[in-house]
């Protein structure tokens, strides 16, 4: 059962990367999903398709949509919606459902999906606050994070990092 919904929706996605105001990767989510149920061979196939193996790790991490994504998300839905719209202009009924229906989507994309760059950015925040840095120079958004030393290193006596790390908008 599980095989088979995760092939459907890997078809789904699909036609999502082609067809325009379908999305592709939540099919591809929810493949990933069901493959992990029923198949680990086609689950690393999902998470090592090139474009949207990425996004559907992230989506797992809990990290969100990148800016970027999301900026085309939006005028996706807006671009594609107006046209719904204006097509279905002989049943206003139908124009303004398909109206809700993308304002729905767009606050859904803009308030319920994290920004990926501002959950990157608080969790290494949440590791200098702690105390504890596994990789000294984590990147995040072109922006030096931390390079504090970790607690306990050579020329630390006290045991806690005299160094700060930056944030994104360069502040200490």
């Amino acid at each position: 059962m599980w095989f088979g919904f995760g092939w459907v929706n890997v078809g789904m996605g699909g036609l999502g990367a082609v067809l325009p105001g379908l999305p592709s990767v939540v099919f591809f989510i929810v493949a990933a999903y069901s493959f992990s149920r029923s198949s680990p061979r086609f689950e690393r196939w999902v998470l090592g398709l090139p474009g949207i193996g990425p996004m559907v790790a992230d989506y797992r991490a809990g990290l969100g949509m990148a800016r970027r994504a999301k900026f085309v998300a939006i005028a996706s839905v807006v671009v594609f919606g107006s046209i719904s719209a204006i097509v279905a202009y002989q049943r206003p009924w139908l124009s303004a459902l398909i109206a809700v229906l993308c304002f729905v989507g767009i606050l859904t994309i803009v308030f319920a999906v994290p920004l990926r760059e501002r959950v990157l950015l608080e969790r290494a925040r949440e590791r200098a606050t702690r105390g504890t840095d596994p990789a000294d120079g984590i990147v995040v958004v072109g922006v030096l994070v931390s390079t504090a030393e970790t607690p306990g290193s050579a020329g630390d006596a006290s045991g806690s990092s005299s160094r700060i790390p930056r944030d994104a908008t360069g502040g200490g």
